[in-house]
């Protein structure tokens, strides 16, 4: 053999080799699960995969991050399922209406929804590779989608941090820093958001831009792969109690399937895990329970390690958790999905299609009065979950009211919103919308309430007959006319949106007045916090006419036009009762002290809803600030109070105060000034019971359960006059996370619970923590010589989604001054 010969024979391997798909071991130059791969290498192989195997990998770019990283979906399937990957989506989608003869299954793999849970996006990139080489015989009647990183900023946050603070010899002693992420940590999103959280109430760029393609495909089976504490070994379905009755007999089913599926390679392999606890399926708005009311087998998976894990650590019991195995184990369960999912295809169109029929719910139909920016925000919110809905006529109607959570009679008009169960998101729409959500176990792992007609602070009715509705196409743009000639204009305050349209007057440095008195002009009333732009409080400003028609479009804002400051009745417009809305200047504490989430909540509220400036100042150098810039300062909920509100910090924060501050303490905060000299508010004593009780160390966990309040709905009194209470009914429903109680202040008690009103109109609240709140605050205003201190006891602003508390809290920005 001629030397030239015997070279290219002995190189036939190599050129083989060169043309096969490289792993994301070959392909990133180290072995996969040794080590964390940032955001843009998983990009990379992502992008590199659907280069070379074209015909059996899809990628699409579904949005961008707050920081601009890209989030992906990859499609993978044989040839000629991508090739007619359009038809199949269409013919699966008919088994909503019953109709077509689909036979694919359709998976969709989640990964890294939390960003310090980070070995999943690691396992995405092997899933994808596994699916093209060993495991191709499951793309035959199978679509699988994969997302590979739901949170990139979370994720990139803590693999640069972990990085960064990594030993270079591996150390898996569990004090060393790397073990150890700081404030702000890589779980949540740019706005330090659970996106997790998010499913339902769709208040993230990701979930938004996510949804849009969830809602075009609605998979079979969805899975979202999760870490839980480092000592806990894997979770996989089925999931705990409680499950909401709206889930199948088929779903609950189908989860003992692929548990079974899952328990046989783990048994296999020696490896430990755990199904049927902690992790239910009630609350709506998580990655399994979404899916799973929109008809899919939605699941959670959870693997041991998340944030502390690091490349390795050792657990309690003194084993070594590596990456490496936190790895093989979502490996195993996410073939093993794709695995079970094929093999029962056809079952699964079949069920999928059962699940869209017409079903027999309790309330046949939701109506709902109330403002129009309330209406539109809520109709915006259904948009987005494809969700139907109408409008009514005028008629009175008999079922449960939502006011009063007892059957009564209900008026409806031509604006009232009409929500059917009787369409394809039947299902979900008995589940946002039912006044209280049936509980079979009061242990839970999140809120146990969240309807939607109180969340948006709108007047409902739930009928057990179908209300006949017309055309949902009814938004109309307000005709915004600006009289040119006028002396002053006027506007109402009831909504966020009237929020964000005096936010916006005022970055335009357009003087605004609100009034304290309600007053009538024109046989029009214009009640307390109405806005007053008056043309002499702008005469310096040129722009002024043009930014106010501007603004007011935008917003959608109807102005009244006032040829005159002299009242027919009430305050005239120079009264001292009308009063100039400052331009705050606004401070945000964070770190250690606050809650990464509540913190969150807060800085997202102000950029992505009032799109109103603040500066964020951090507890580490807070000591050094000087109080007297800022006009408002915000202390978020959190747990690490107990140091920073002592000695010089506090003496800074209640003079500051004393000399014209306006204080915002939210939820435990709160507890930290409680009872303390020149705060006014205190915590309610408990009276103990001194009967001794013993109990059975199993029983204990329940007998906890009576002090607890997991989530639930509370109607309130609210002082209507106070400016905190602007733009308000005297009812409010208040979701209350705990039984942190607190006394009535001596004055300024803007909503409170009543004597005997303690009991929760949705939701879970245990015996003795609905008599520890009774007679208790919610929010109030202190009085301290030039400023003020706003005790917000619960959260207005809680996870983004509760719509009608986000007035209180812009109240306690704008109105008390």
């Amino acid at each position: 053999m001629t030397k030239f010969l015997l070279f290219i024979t002995l190189n036939i391997p190599f050129l083989l080799s060169a043309q096969e798909l490289k792993s994301p071991s070959d392909f990133l130059g180290y072995e996969i699960g040794t080590q964390f791969s940032r955001h843009h290498q998983v990009v990379d192989y992502f992008t590199y995969v659907a280069n070379y195997a074209k015909e059996n990998v899809k990628l699409i770019e579904y949005g961008k991050t707050n920081e601009q990283r890209p989030l992906l979906l990859a499609y993978i399937s044989t040839a000629s399922n991508l090739k007619n990957i359009e038809q199949i989506r269409l013919e699966h989608l008919k088994n909503l209406t019953g109709e077509g003869t689909p036979n694919k299954a359709i998976v969709w793999l989640s990964y890294n929804v939390h960003g310090n849970e980070s070995v999943s996006t690691e396992v995405s990139m092997q899933t994808m590779y596994e699916l093209l080489t060993s495991k191709k015989q499951y793309l035959d009647n199978t679509i699988i989608i994969i997302d590979p990183c739901i949170n990139p900023d979370g994720r990139d946050r803590y693999v640069n941090w972990y990085n960064q603070f990594k030993n270079k010899n591996l150390t898996t002693n569990p004090d060393s820093k790397e073990h150890h992420e700081g404030w702000i940590n890589g779980r949540s999103n740019h706005y330090m958001f659970d996106l997790n959280r998010d499913w339902a109430w769709l208040t993230q760029v990701e979930s938004k831009q996510r949804i849009k393609y969830y809602n075009k495909w609605l998979p079979h089976v969805h899975v979202d792969f999760h870490e839980q504490g480092v000592d806990s070994p894997y979770y996989f379905a089925p999931a705990a109690e409680p499950y909401h009755e709206a889930i199948t007999n088929f779903q609950r089913e189908f989860q003992t399937t692929i548990g079974k599926n899952h328990a046989k390679y783990f048994d296999a392999n020696g490896w430990f895990y755990f199904t049927k606890e902690f992790f239910d399926l009630l609350y709506p708005s998580y990655g399994d329970t979404y899916p799973i009311y929109n008809g899919s087998i939605g699941m959670t998976y959870e693997q041991g390690g998340s944030g502390r894990a690091g490349l390795a650590i050792k657990t309690n019991i003194g084993d070594t958790l590596s990456l490496k195995d936190r790895f093989n184990h979502h490996l195993t369960t996410g073939i093993s999905t794709v695995e079970v999912s094929s093999k029962n295809a056809e079952k699964l169109n079949s069920e999928f299609k059962k699940f869209y029929q017409n079903k027999n719910h309790k309330y046949k139909s939701y109506v709902l009065n109330g403002n129009t920016d309330k209406i539109n925000s809520l109709t915006n919110l259904l948009d987005q979950h494809n969700i139907e809905y109408g409008f009514g006529k005028e008629a009175t109607l008999k079922g449960h009211l939502y006011s009063t959570n007892k059957t009564g009679n209900f008026k409806s008009s031509t604006n009232s919103l009409i929500v059917s169960t009787s369409q394809a998101k039947g299902t979900l729409v008995k589940v946002l919308f039912e006044p209280n959500a049936k509980l079979s176990d009061s242990l839970t792992y999140d809120i146990t309430a969240w309807s939607l007609p109180y969340a948006h602070g709108l007047d409902a009715i739930a009928t057990t007959n179908t209300i006949a509705s017309t055309s949902s196409d009814r938004k109309i743009d307000a005709e915004i006319s600006i009289d040119k000639n006028a002396y002053a204009y006027i506007t109402d305050w009831n909504s966020i949106n009237d929020a964000k349209f005096l936010a916006s007057l005022l970055k335009e440095n357009i003087r605004v007045r609100f009034t304290q008195k309600p007053f009538s002009l024109d046989n029009t009333n214009h009640k307390r916090g109405s806005l007053i732009i008056t043309k002499p409080d702008n005469s310096n400003n040129k722009e002024f006419l043009s930014v106010l028609q501007t603004v007011s479009k935008r917003y959608n804002k109807n102005i009244t036009s006032a040829q005159t400051g002299f009242m027919d009745s009430g305050k005239d417009l120079g009264s001292n009762s009308v009063k100039m809305i400052s331009k705050p200047k606004i401070a945000v504490l964070s770190g250690d002290p606050t809650s990464t989430l509540r913190f969150g909540e807060i800085w997202s509220f102000f950029e992505q809803e009032l799109d109103y400036p603040i500066t964020i100042l951090d507890d580490r150098y807070f000591k050094r600030i000087n109080l007297s810039k800022y006009d408002v300062l915000i202390l978020p909920d959190g747990f690490g109070y107990s140091e920073f509100l002592e000695g010089k910090t506090l003496d800074d924060i209640t003079n500051w105060v004393s000399n014209g501050g306006n204080l915002i303490v939210m939820g435990k905060a709160i507890k930290n000034l409680a009872n303390k000299k020149g705060f006014d508010i205190k915590t309610k004593e408990e009276k103990k019971d001194s009967t001794i009780s013993l109990k059975a160390y199993d029983k204990n966990e329940r007998e906890r359960m009576k002090d607890a309040i997991t989530g639930a709905i509370f109607k309130t009194k609210v002082d209507i006059t106070h400016p905190l209470g602007y733009g308000y009914n005297e009812d409010y429903f208040t979701l209350k996370l705990g039984q942190d109680a607190y006394e009535y202040l001596d004055n300024g008690n803007v909503v409170y619970l009543e004597k005997n009103n303690n009991h929760p109109v949705s939701g879970f609240a245990g015996s003795e923590a609905q008599k520890r709140i009774d007679q208790t605050l919610i929010y109030g205003v202190q009085k301290n010589e030039n400023g003020n201190i706003i005790y917000m006891v619960d959260n207005p602003l809680f996870r983004g989604f509760w719509e009608n508390g986000k007035l209180f809290f812009a109240n306690a920005i704008f109105m008390v001054n």
